[in-house]
């Protein structure tokens, strides 16, 4: 299948959909959003790397920051925080470039590694991008955490391609019908900057008309 611009959505949503689906469509359906010092550490880390005008070249390496990148077949498109292009007579031409270069995507992130595969299929749906948009292989990426300051190797199997593609589709499913999942709260709620908007303790599994009464009987012994 093969998506029109208009269909195309935002890579970076991967990690939050991976995180939470509630929180993903919240942001990505419902344009809600609000910052916390976790969010607001993070955008300042991303502006740093974030500056297109700042691409360097050591030696046989070409280092590209803040690189569009897109793919009708994803339906996706965002931007890499760095892309590094290392001279080998095994890679691909890159246009303007004397020789040939592997491709490999570095993803920034502020905290450290995490349980889930959030960063990792945001970076997998990255390489896979680079892949369509250069015709060529991405064998392995890296993730550069802040709080530990080290770089992750992550492998671009192809076992993770295929749980990144599913990840994908579902997103475009849940865009497409504009739904919003009910919350499946956990520890990670009380740590998100939408908590206060998702309301995880009245829209798990309570029902509505039992929050209703509750209000109501608040109401009424208020008024007492």
């Amino acid at each position: 299948m093969m998506y029109n611009e208009d269909e195309y959505l935002m890579l970076s949503g991967i990690q939050h959909f991976v995180f939470c689906r509630r929180q993903w469509a919240l942001i990505h359906i419902e344009q809600q959003w609000a910052e916390n010092l976790r969010t607001a550490d993070g955008a300042v880390m991303h502006r740093n790397v974030h500056d297109s005008a700042f691409n360097e070249k050591r030696r046989n390496v070409i280092i590209a920051r803040a690189m569009s990148i897109s793919s009708s077949r994803l339906g996706l498109s965002g931007e890499c925080d760095v892309v590094e292009f290392h001279r080998d007579d095994n890679g691909v031409e890159i246009f303007g470039r004397e020789g040939k270069y592997t491709v490999t995507p570095i993803e920034y992130k502020r905290g450290k590694e995490k349980a889930d595969e959030c960063d990792i299929m945001q970076l997998t749906a990255q390489a896979m991008c680079l892949e369509d948009m250069l015709c060529c292989e991405v064998p392995f990426g890296y993730i550069y955490y802040g709080e530990t300051r080290k770089r992750v190797k992550v492998e671009i199997t192809d076992e993770l391609k295929k749980r990144t593609e599913r990840i994908i589709e579902e997103m475009h499913m849940l865009y497409r019908r504009k739904h919003t999942p009910k919350v499946k709260r956990t520890k990670s709620c009380n740590a998100c900057s939408l908590n206060n908007i998702c309301l995880p303790v009245i829209c798990g599994n309570k029902k509505a008309s039992e929050y209703i009464k509750s209000m109501l009987a608040l109401q009424e012994d208020s008024a007492k």
